[in-house]
């Protein structure tokens, strides 16, 4: 179905794309676009990329789709760039955590070609970037989900959802308003609580102390605090009004803890680690299934 695909961004999202398209038996072109001329350079070198271009309208020509993997901040210049150059069948999608502003970029920027936009979030990743971080079994069982507009064709949702497959993902449809709120929670929100721990931890005078002795309980938690400052930046200011809703209930969730330890509720501590632990352990069991 895929000729030739040009992806905006070749570190771990992008070029986990690329290596997952690379085992297909008859494999599209691929050619990488980036600010980073050191990163596409590492992008070819590793194979994830056939052609390294910096002229747009070069490397647009007879492209059948377009993934924008690069920060979501990035995206309304991206497809500024690309709009002159885009031909009717060309199709273009992105995989930025957050959808509603992405959706209005893309109706802002494109005019009459959104509906050749599809917008995507593919659900998966890891605290590394870079070309380096790719891999090609990144996507495999995960979800991706797709927010495509009522104006949207529908051979172009239908090509976006094949190239997620292609990548063993699973894909499924979301409004970009519910997808952006059900992301500040069990996505967003965890992040920023894992940067907020860390920096809290690393600004204090005993910092070195507190570092040497922690283990995996730390680790676990905070692995995810590792993850590209700039992406995460982006993430937490397009979604920030969802965000602050969550932050606002996870402080008073804390706020309730809080008080049952001043209160010495042990009773009250115990039911609320034992509902959480069933939850978490509920959850865990789903998704072995």
């Amino acid at each position: 179905m895929f000729k030739k695909i040009v992806i905006f961004g070749v570190g771990l999202i992008g070029g986990s794309v690329a290596l997952a398209l690379k085992k297909l038996p008859n494999p599209p072109q691929i050619v990488g676009v980036g600010r980073s001329e050191l990163s596409l350079q590492e992008a070819l070198t590793l194979g994830l990329i056939d052609h390294a271009e910096t002229d747009i309208a070069s490397a647009l020509q007879n492209a059948d789709l377009v993934l924008i993997a690069a920060p979501v901040a990035q995206t309304p210049a991206i497809l500024k760039a690309i709009r002159p150059h885009l031909s009717a069948q060309t199709v273009i999608t992105d995989a930025g955590s957050t959808k509603s502003d992405v959706m209005a970029y893309a109706q802002a920027e494109l005019g009459q070609q959104f509906n050749q936009f599809v917008g995507g979030h593919p659900i998966a990743g890891a605290e590394k970037s870079g070309p380096g971080a790719a891999m090609a079994d990144l996507y495999v069982g995960k979800n991706v989900i797709l927010t495509p507009a009522a104006v949207t064709g529908p051979e172009a949702v239908q090509k976006v959802a094949t190239l997620w497959h292609h990548c063993g993902a699973l894909v499924s449809n979301m409004r970009p308003e519910e997808h952006d709120s059900v992301f500040a929670a069990v996505s967003h929100l965890p992040h920023l609580l894992a940067f907020a721990l860390v920096e809290d931890l690393a600004k204090r005078n005993n910092a070195e102390l507190l570092f040497k002795f922690a283990a995996s309980g730390f680790r676990d938690f905070t692995r995810i605090a590792g993850s590209h400052p700039e992406m995460w930046r982006d993430i937490a200011l397009a979604n920030k009004q969802a965000l602050l809703q969550e932050l606002n209930m996870y402080q008073q969730a804390v706020s309730e803890m809080t008080a049952l330890l001043e209160n010495n509720d042990d009773k009250g501590l115990f039911d609320l680690f034992e509902h959480a632990s069933e939850a978490r352990n509920a959850w865990a069991k789903s998704k072995t299934q």
